[in-house]
């Protein structure tokens, strides 16, 4: 299926007719050339360059206006060193790969799926030398460090240290800022610019991510529980009490 008039019809249409999202020739460039459908459910069709989101793992593969606002915000140029923490299945990766060179994107994910997923999706749309990792994305990528530019696809109240030690001396940070009524914000030189409302989940932490194992723990907790519920049904709560204070 040919996709490359409806590519370009999806982005007339940030240019001009509704969203007015995308300003950038470079950006518009990409979005032109990056084949959307690679990172959407395969039976999608045409609806992949819809102005949608989709599901996958539990994470967002971001609309193509969400997209679009969050790279212009960081300002990619040729050359950047780029780290996108929050790499989800690489739709948002693969722009910058496309403005940037994919050899100077790195991405890290929380969740080992999703990068294994991004990875696929990336060299399938000809992106393969993008690096993507599994890492705390509040850690960053410190072995590729400095960045010129950091693009987090996570909700925080600030960034996290690590990144802004990792950014490159006049780099350009970009976030969504807040809990609940997010924006999104750019921080380069120590001056912060608003480009207005968002919504992200928050940077997860290891253990929240939606593949985290099941705690060998939590097997022996509830275990141990339910034997309590038992010992007390038979009057040794007592018993069971003074043990546990030992």
């Amino acid at each position: 299926m040919e996709y490359a008039a409806v590519r370009d019809d999806m982005v007339t249409s940030l240019e001009h007719d509704t969203k007015d999202v995308v300003h950038d020739s470079a950006v518009a460039d990409a979005m032109r050339t990056v084949p959307r459908h690679e990172f959407v459910d395969e039976d999608a069709g045409h609806r992949a360059y819809a102005d949608r989101e989709f599901e996958h793992r539990g994470t967002r593969v971001l609309a193509p206006s969400t997209a679009a606002r969050l790279v212009e915000a960081l300002r990619p140029e040729p050359g950047s060193d780029t780290l996108v923490v929050g790499a989800g299945v690489g739709y948002t990766v693969a722009l910058l790969a496309e403005v940037a060179g994919a050899q100077h994107v790195h991405a890290v994910d929380i969740d080992r799926r999703l990068v294994y997923d991004a990875r696929r999706t990336l060299a399938n749309a000809g992106y393969g030398d993008v690096l993507v990792d599994c890492a705390n994305g509040a850690d960053g990528l410190p072995a590729y460090a400095p960045y010129d530019r950091i693009l987090v696809e996570a909700a925080a109240v600030r960034p996290p240290r690590a990144l802004r030690t990792q950014l490159a001396e006049g780099g350009r940070l970009v976030y969504p800022e807040g809990p609940q009524r997010q924006r999104l914000v750019a921080i380069e030189d120590g001056e912060t610019r608003d480009y207005g409302e968002v919504e992200f989940a928050p940077l997860l932490v290891e253990g929240e991510q939606a593949s985290a194992p099941v705690r060998n723990r939590t097997v022996r907790e509830d275990r141990e529980r339910a034997a309590k519920v038992n010992e007390r049904r038979h009057g040794w709560e007592q018993d069971w009490i003074d043990w546990d204070a030992r």
